[in-house]
């Protein structure tokens, strides 16, 4: 069996590409220099010229800060490049503690509160892992202090400033610290970060910079000429989060963007990827806690230092645009849904406006999609991101909406449907197998800034993907069937499912943990069903088992590649193996009861679920008959719609985005059936002509079992 799996991750391994190393050779000297707070939008010749000149010497790139909260501080951000792993101290969130000078080094005060109180039982992972390794550490200031202290809290050499450094101080050790907190200091308040954004004034903050950059020259003067430097903005500032600025200056590495393999961008890392860095540059054997991966040095830029700048500046801008219009934007989305169906229920009710009814349906169902091809356009270039961002969804809703009404499969009911899902689902399989460019810095996909996914499939667009396959292929189901080969629609749906399944779950591609165990029993609903099969709840259990036992069997697999080759799937691996897990499913789990009280996500699920129930059991009091005359027209459809809903429910379970899963499931999938309904019924198609007046009974059961 070992001998097996040892096969199946070389195999692996030829099949995913290895996360490259650190630039720098190992065995080398690397500094720290952190600057919390600061961003791109700081970094000019004039105000900042040692900050300017180490960013034209260097690879440079942007950092996420994310720690555990919506913001983080300077104590959690240099607590995280301590442990390896997200921290935060877990009270009043400002700047690390004063160490105590020693003869030589320092000891930070109560450093024991970290694991026995504050539960960071991570806290000093660096540290212990440069003295293990039988080498030194050199901090300076409080910030350095706290990365570069071992468990006890005592780091080996100490300087409280910058200013304070003495001759030769940083060429004792190998493994170097420097907190530069000139521009962070002026911030902090009573020992918080503020409750707004900015709190200083340009003046205020240009006098910050500039005693910022004068105290990182200062360190880059002291520093041997072969250290490896790194620097890193590695805090927020205010109360709304920024991506940050990194550089790393090392051998063959100027002119090209920074990242790392943990983001699977070459121009976005993360704060746990400071700690690999530093460890690789040095040679020190890694601790297997440490979740983050070396920085790696990615494609070169063009333009110089201040193209890279702008760049850099453009992607903060287009993560801000997102964030800020997120809320917005899914609760119009939900406005719209509710008001689709209540009007919908009104006017099916007298029979009327059933050609209205039809495309509303088809445009709501084209909004998703619209959201990420929307990126394929330089919105975030615009002088206003925001109107250029909504313009643009608007205006390729629209345009899809005209496709799937206006092409020659308008006269098939199910035509415009197979439209929609079908670039629905090719748009987001195609962002998947070519780095997910799309759903970056999207409304309904995902953003650095924010910080809790980086690439592959996230879980609004499973949803999207999950239904857009089931539905589109059960349209492909109903042509085969009405040609007598129902056995091949049931294979089109296994095996186009299982493809988009494993796509969504393969580590370095979709890599979705929770897509995988919600898709597998969809996929099985709807296969079972349309060959004509009952489901019934001991084996729609063992659907969702299967889907655990699969997506742990690819995650074992991703266990079992080097470290610095692992995607978050391996890693959670370790992290059962460590006992560490128990706390991450604890954490995912509150968050995703948390969605259950969203107020721009429940409205959709709650309107979408009692108009189909009401639909099914009043159908000609409720919606003239629209879901019969549409089951009935296509069983197969009816197969896909439950199948979506079973992905749904178990999607909202088992992901941290609960509530989102299924309400954009059930956004994309019964809008889409709806408009189904409305052209059979439009149409008198056959023996569907009068379905409005048929109980619910004679076209949903018999016709599928």
């Amino acid at each position: 069996m070992r001998q097996t799996l040892a096969a199946l991750a070389l195999v692996l391994s030829v099949l995913w590409p290895t996360a490259a190393q650190a630039a720098a050779p190992a065995g080398g000297r690397v500094a720290l220099i952190g600057v919390p707070g600061l961003q791109w939008s700081d970094l000019s010749p004039e105000s900042t010229p040692n900050l300017w000149r180490l960013a034209g010497q260097s690879a440079v790139g942007s950092l996420s800060v994310r720690a555990v909260g919506r913001v983080t501080c300077p104590y959690d951000g240099w607590l995280t490049v301590s442990a390896g792993v997200r921290s935060a101290v877990g009270y009043a969130c400002g700047l690390p503690p004063e160490p105590v000078p020693g003869t030589a080094g320092a000891v930070i005060p109560d450093y024991a509160y970290l694991h026995r109180v504050a539960r960071q039982k991570n806290a000093g992972t660096l540290g212990e892992a440069v003295h293990a390794a039988g080498e030194c550490t050199s901090a300076v200031g409080p910030g350095a202090a706290l990365a570069l202290a071992d468990r006890t809290g005592k780091v080996d050499r100490y300087a409280p400033s910058p200013a304070r450094i003495g001759p030769g101080a940083l060429t004792e050790c190998r493994v170097i610290a420097v907190d530069v907190d000139d521009l962070i200091r002026p911030y902090v308040a009573d020992g918080r970060l503020p409750a707004v954004e900015e709190s200083l004034t340009p003046p205020q903050r240009a006098a910050a910079l500039r005693r910022a950059d004068a105290g990182a020259g200062a360190v880059l003067a002291a520093l041997p000429q072969d250290t490896t430097v790194l620097l890193a903005g590695l805090a927020d500032h205010g109360s709304v989060p920024h991506l940050r600025a990194t550089m790393m200056r090392a051998a063959d590495v100027s002119g090209r963007f920074l990242g790392a393999a943990s983001t699977h961008r070459e121009d976005v890392s993360i704060l746990p990827d400071i700690t690999a860095t530093m460890l690789a540059v040095t040679g020190i054997p890694t601790p297997a806690t440490v979740v983050g991966v070396p920085w790696q040095a990615g494609g070169s830029r063009t333009g110089g230092t201040e193209a890279a700048r702008t760049a850099l500046v453009n992607a903060d801008v287009a993560g801000q645009t997102i964030r800020n219009v997120g809320g917005i934007f899914f609760t119009t989305v939900a406005a719209l849904q509710v008001l689709f169906y209540l009007t919908a229920f009104l006017l099916m009710r007298r029979s009327r406006g059933l050609g209205g009814i039809r495309v509303a349906a088809l445009a709501l169902a084209s909004v998703p999609v619209s959201t990420y091809l929307v990126n394929l356009l330089p919105w975030h270039h615009s002088a206003a991101p925001v109107l250029a961002l909504v313009g643009g969804i608007a205006g390729v809703t629209l345009l899809l909406s005209a496709v799937a009404l206006a092409g020659p499969w308008r006269h098939d009911p199910l035509g415009p449907l197979a439209v929609v899902t079908g670039v629905t689902g090719a748009v987001l399989a195609g962002d998947l197998l070519t780095g997910t460019t799309l759903q970056f810095n999207s409304v309904m996909g995902y953003t650095a800034v924010v910080g809790a996914r980086y690439s592959g499939l996230g879980n609004i667009p499973f949803a999207l993907f999950a239904t857009s396959v089931l539905l589109l292929t059960t349209a492909i189901a109903h042509r085969l069937a009405d040609r007598g080969r129902r056995t091949a629609g049931v294979a089109v749906v296994a095996v186009l499912g299982c493809s988009a399944m494993i796509m969504g779950g393969w580590p370095g591609v979709g890599s979705d943990f929770g897509g995988v165990i919600a898709f597998v029993p969809g996929i099985a609903v709807t296969a079972l069903l349309i060959a004509g099969r009952r489901v019934s709840v001991v084996k729609l259990g063992a659907f969702c088992v299967a889907g655990g036992v699969i997506v742990m069997a690819i995650a074992y697999l991703d266990y079992l590649r080097p470290p610095g080759s692992q995607s978050h799937l391996g890693r959670f691996v370790g992290q059962v193996f460590t006992g560490e897990a128990m706390e991450v499913i604890g954490r995912k789990l509150g968050a995703m009861l948390g969605t259950l009280l969203s107020p721009n996500l429940m409205p959709i699920v709650i309107a979408a679920v009692a108009f189909l129930v009401y639909a099914l059991l009043r159908p000609g009091a409720a919606s003239a008959g629209v879901l019969p005359a549409a089951f009935g027209h296509s069983p197969a459809l009816r197969a896909g719609l439950i199948g979506t809903l079973v992905s749904g429910v178990v999607g909202m379970l088992v992901n941290d985005s609960g509530a989102a899963v299924l309400s954009m499931a059930l956004a994309l999938g019964v809008p889409l059936t709806l408009s189904v309904g409305v052209k059979v019924l439009r149409d008198g198609a056959g023996r569907y002509g009068d379905a409005g007046q048929e109980p619910a009974s004679s076209s949903l059961v018999s016709r599928s079992s």
